[in-house]
């Protein structure tokens, strides 16, 4: 255990007061956890984001800058009085000494250029942050350790907030009822007058086609297992045509019982699925989930699938690790592996819901090494210290899971597998906390761990939906009045309640209906027989303050970006109307090409790399934008790098599917032939030359050329 030891002077007592503020509980308390979970320093994960480490070497998540900075500019003071009177200010141990360099040396990646350091040689005062913040992460409010008055503001703001955000909640559920009156009553009349209304579909006779497989295949399951109960022999060696061997065989099947568990619809199509726990480097627990077959992989031990320290991409990561894959696969059947981060209020099962079409199964079964990353809370809220109640544990929003979350996962993936890189796909705000930490002012280097980031219905810009009105009340509402309506924990955690009580095909069908009401989306593409599973997914916990940076009226909801504030988005909005009019002046009235006026084109295209967001560690992108999204506005994006504002982002892929809206890129009936078959492509062609020489080559792409080649100049629209 730690302790430790000041003289009685005031840059002592100013460091051990700044300590206690920050630590997790009140210090002048006889709990017995209360002085191994006091604060220590702050470790800055980039200059940005801070976690305090206590004695014990936990971590807590993001203070305010400044309070971080005074915690180490405090201690640095206080070890150099205390060298200069001859006393030692801070006596650990050795091993927990050893252990907290270790943490620095892993935290390496978010080291930034910017004179600062994260180094544990550096002095505390050379690793504070840049004196301000970007306008659009604004800093956290700062809660303390719990005492009298702060828990009686928790307390206070759970009861607010379990009223009014019901209330609101049961609004939305009305609103979504009532819009359903007139689908209803011309569902009904066609019914009345001999018509089937669902013969409208796009994809009606596919329905009933996969309905209609979907029972038989059950009826064969039902069958084998018939037989192997009469005859086990006959069961396990079973050859009729009826029931042949399968390379994946199913080993659950039956009725659909709509339920919230990857592994049991991974056994429906002869999958499985293992859960890795994994600890980021602000202490929360995070569930990975391993898509794997099992005629050909053999399971983890529990042991081996705990959560590791809070460090991200130790130096012998790829030498330590102990239960890689490429010591199960002999050369030549290894897996290249592949991260699937799922999209806001969902889970990584939204990936998995539609049998052998879904993307998860579909990249497993064409032979990529499919990994499904969850975000912090998710279905189940964890900590390495904290508690469900408070408020610590949902301090964070998107900027916390691009930092902190999405190198805890790739960084699992790689440790596990053996690789040095790997395939990244994401779907909506999974591609925004991409987008984010993937940024040169936040972890750039990330992006030398990712051979490609594949970013399906990008989730950068605003799309017109924002502008409805029970989006424009949560966007004038202020600060403090969100905080009483959706609180200071889990947003809305009602849902959760609703998702665990009711039955699996009436939330469903109300799941849909509520998001449908308000995002705007339909069924007409999915595959209805499975619109019910789809939805036990989601949604799942995320934070009050995740959710007010993407609604509330200081970040994504008032400035239309992720990236980019509203002023900003206007100049760039009114440079592109500039080069659009001198395109028209070219091909109307015969003055010059743009691309003729060479100087002043460098020039302009020099003051645009100035404003990028990326440098040259961005990894190579793959764009899969849905033509009919309200939610969100690729178009713009893919603009964004045609206009060469991102000098160093290259573009290896983009396709805009005019008619699919936001989630019909991992749901419609034909998203495997639109998106999936180009994913699984585009993830091989951009794979790194060391790893095809001992991967296994997935199906289908066995004829693609090696090399990474711009995708924009021959944008696709379907």
């Amino acid at each position: 255990m730690a302790f430790f030891t000041a003289p009685k002077s005031g840059t002592a007592d100013a460091y051990s007061s700044q300590a206690a503020s920050l630590s997790l509980l009140p210090q002048d308390s006889n709990h017995p956890e209360a002085q191994p979970t006091k604060a220590v320093k702050a470790n800055f994960i980039t200059p940005r984001d801070p976690v305090i480490e206590t004695a014990n070497g936990g971590r807590l998540p993001a203070v305010p800058l400044d309070e971080a900075e005074k915690l180490n500019r405090f201690k640095e003071e206080a070890e150099h009085a205390g060298s200069r009177g001859g006393e030692s200010i801070i006596r650990q141990d050795t091993t927990q000494l050893a252990a907290a360099q270790e943490t620095d040396d892993g935290a390496s990646i978010g080291d930034q250029s910017s004179g600062q350091s994260v180094k544990p040689g550096a002095p505390l005062r050379a690793a504070i942050p840049a004196p301000r913040t970007h306008p659009l992460f604004p800093q956290l409010p700062l809660y303390g350790p719990p005492t009298l008055l702060r828990d009686l503001q928790s307390r206070a703001f759970q009861t607010s907030s379990a009223i009014l955000s019901l209330a609101f909640l049961g609004t939305i559920v009305l609103g979504s009822l009532f819009t359903s009156i007139p689908i209803l009553l011309k569902h009904v009349y066609l019914r009345l007058t001999c018509r089937n209304p669902d013969q409208r579909r796009p994809f009606h006779e596919e329905e009933k086609r996969r309905q209609k497989a979907r029972n038989d295949s059950s009826s064969i399951r039902k069958r084998k297992r018939r037989r192997y109960q009469v005859n086990p022999r006959s069961g396990t060696d079973l050859e009729d045509e009826d029931c042949p061997e399968e390379e994946f065989e199913p080993t659950a099947g039956g009725k659909d019982p709509l339920i919230c568990d990857v592994g049991y619809y991974a056994r429906r199509v002869g999958l499985d699925v293992e859960e890795f726990n994994v600890q980021t480097e602000d202490g929360f627990i995070i569930a990975l989930w391993h898509v794997y077959n099992p005629k050909d992989y053999t399971a983890v031990s529990l042991s081996d699938r705990a959560q590791d320290e809070p460090i991200v991409f130790p130096k012998d990561y790829l030498a330590d690790s102990s239960a890689t894959l490429c010591q199960q696969q002999p050369p030549g059947k290894q897996k290249y592996p592949v991260l699937l981060v799922h999209g806001l209020l969902q889970s990584a099962g939204a990936y998995c819901t539609n049998d052998d079409d879904s993307l998860a199964f579909y990249l497993a079964k064409s032979g990529y090494d499919v990994w499904l990353g969850n975000n912090r809370c998710g279905f189940q809220p964890r900590h390495q210290m904290l508690s469900y109640n408070d408020p610590r544990m949902w301090n964070w929003n998107i900027r916390q899971m691009g930092v902190m979350d999405l190198p805890a996962l790739i960084s699992r993936v790689l440790s596990e597998t053996g690789f040095s890189k790997l395939g990244l796909v994401c779907h909506s705000q999974g591609t925004t906390e991409t987008f984010v930490a993937l940024a040169k002012e936040q972890r750039p280097e990330l992006g030398d761990k990712i051979s490609v980031f594949c970013a399906l219905a990008p989730a950068v810009y605003a799309g017109p939906l924002i502008g409805k009105m029970y989006f424009k009340f949560m966007r004038i509402i202020s600060p403090g009045m969100f905080r009483i309506m959706f609180g200071v924990h889990a947003f809305i955690p009602f849902m959760m309640l609703m998702h665990h009580w009711l039955p699996g095909s009436f939330y469903g069908a109300l799941g849909y209906r509520v998001f449908s009401f308000l995002f705007n989306w339909s069924d007409a593409r999915w595959d209805r027989g499975l619109r019910d599973r789809m939805f036990q997914f989601a949604p799942v916990y995320v934070s009050a303050e995740s959710m007010r940076w993407w609604l509330g009226r200081e970040c994504f909801a008032s400035q239309k970006c992720i990236l980019a504030t509203r002023e900003e988005g206007r100049r760039e909005e009114e440079e592109d109307e500039e080069d659009e009019a001198g395109l028209e002046e070219y091909f109307n009235h015969g003055k010059a090409h743009p691309s003729e006026e060479h100087e002043e084109r460098s020039e302009s295209q020099q003051w645009k790399g100035r404003k990028a967001w990326y440098d040259e560690h961005v990894p190579p992108l793959a764009l899969w934008v849905a033509g009919s999204d309200e939610l969100v506005d690729g178009r713009r994006l893919l603009r964004r790098f045609e206009r060469g504002r991102e000098p160093h982002v290259k573009v290896v892929h983009a396709k805009i599917i005019e008619e699919y809206e936001h989630l019909d890129v991992i749901w419609a009936m034909d998203m495997i032939e639109k998106v999936g078959r180009e994913v699984k492509q585009v993830l091989w062609k951009t794979a790194p030359p060391e790893a095809k020489e001992f991967c296994r080559v997935p199906e289908g792409c066995e004829s693609i050329d090696s090399g990474i080649e711009s995708g924009l100049e021959s944008l696709e629209t379907s």
